[in-house]
C-alpha cells in the first residue's frame, strides 16, 4: 500500500451526492454518494458493465446524471454555462481507456494539442513545454517524433498521460490505466501513477479493475455493484468487509495473490 501523500487534505476534490442514472428502463446508478479528496489516489472499482466509466463520464461533464449532484473542485457542474466548464475543464486531466491519441499527430503534437487549443503560448514554447511532460512520464527523448502506430501499448499509455498533464491540472482522471498490458507494463503505469502524485500533487480518480493496481497505488477504493457503491475505504479495510458482493475481490486466487504481492517488501 502506498503512503499517502503529505498534501492529502480533507478538502473535497469531487463530490457525488444522491447520483442516480438511468437509461429507459434500465437502472446504471441509485443515490450514489462518493467524496474524493484533494491528494489522494482514489479508483473506483467493480464488474465489468457496472457502471464506472459511465459515472466518471459524469463527473467530468461528458454526460448528464438522471438526478443528483456532482460537484467538482468545488463547482457545482450543472450550475455553470459553457465557458465555465471549458474553464473547469482546463483544471483536469482525462487518459481514456485507449488513449485516445489522434493517430495523424506525432507523440509531441498529441501533447502539444491541448496547449495549442487553450493558451496563447508561442509554437517554441508549447514544443520546450511538450518534450518536458513527455520526459516527465518516462518516455524516451526521440519518441517525440513518433506515432502512436510506433508505439508500444505501454508507451502509447504515457504519451497519453503526457497530454493529460500537459495543462498543469489539479486532479487527473484515468480510465483502465493498465488495461491491455502485460505485468511489466502495468507496473509500469503504477509506478507512474505514483510518481506523477508525489512530483506535482495531483489528486487522482481512477477507474480499474486491475486488483495489483488496486493494491499497490491506491488512498482508498470505492467498490461499485448493484447500481450502488457497496463499500468505501482502504483496501486493507475493504478486505475485511463481509458483503458477498465485495468477497470475490480480496478473497478469490487473484485476489490473495494480489494481496500478498502488496505485502513484499521493496
Amino acid at each position: 500500500m502506498p503512503e499517502p501523500a503529505a498534501s492529502t487534505s480533507r478538502t473535497p476534490a469531487v463530490e457525488v451526492r444522491r447520483l442516480s442514472t438511468r437509461f429507459g428502463d434500465s437502472r446504471v446508478h441509485e443515490d450514489i454518494d462518493l467524496t474524493v479528496y484533494r491528494g489522494e489516489v482514489f479508483a473506483l472499482a467493480g464488474g465489468n458493465g457496472c457502471g464506472k466509466s459511465t459515472l466518471l463520464r459524469e463527473i467530468i461533464m461528458l454526460q448528464k446524471p438522471t438526478a443528483g449532484t456532482v460537484r467538482l473542485l468545488g463547482t457545482d457542474v450543472a450550475s455553470i454555462d459553457v465557458d465555465g466548464r471549458d474553464a473547469l475543464l482546463r483544471r483536469c486531466g482525462v487518459m481514456f481507456q485507449y488513449g485516445a491519441l489522434f493517430s495523424s499527430l506525432t507523440v509531441a503534437e498529441n501533447v502539444s494539442s491541448p496547449l495549442r487549443e487553450h493558451t496563447r503560448l508561442g509554437r517554441k514554447l508549447i514544443r520546450e513545454i511538450a518534450e518536458i511532460k513527455i520526459a516527465l512520464v518516462g518516455l524516451p527523448p526521440d519518441s517525440s517524433g513518433k506515432y502512436p502506430s510506433e508505439l508500444s501499448g505501454g508507451m502509447r499509455k504515457r504519451a497519453a498521460m503526457a497530454r493529460a498533464i500537459a495543462l498543469d491540472p489539479e486532479i487527473l482522471f484515468l480510465d483502465e490505466p493498465s488495461a491491455g498490458l502485460d505485468p511489466v507494463g502495468a507496473g509500469g503505469i503504477d509506478d507512474l501513477i505514483l510518481h506523477l502524485r508525489g512530483l506535482l500533487g495531483l489528486t487522482i480518480f481512477m477507474v480499474t479493475h486491475d486488483l495489483d493496481s488496486l493494491w499497490h497505488v491506491t488512498d482508498r477504493v470505492a467498490i461499485l455493484g448493484d447500481g450502488r457503491i457497496l463499500g468505501v475505504g482502504t483496501m486493507e479495510e475493504l478486505s475485511r468487509v463481509e458483503n458477498p458482493l465485495i468477497h470475490p475481490y480480496f478473497h478469490g486466487p487473484r485476489g490473495r495473490a494480489a494481496r500478498e504481492q502488496s505485502w513484499k517488501p521493496e
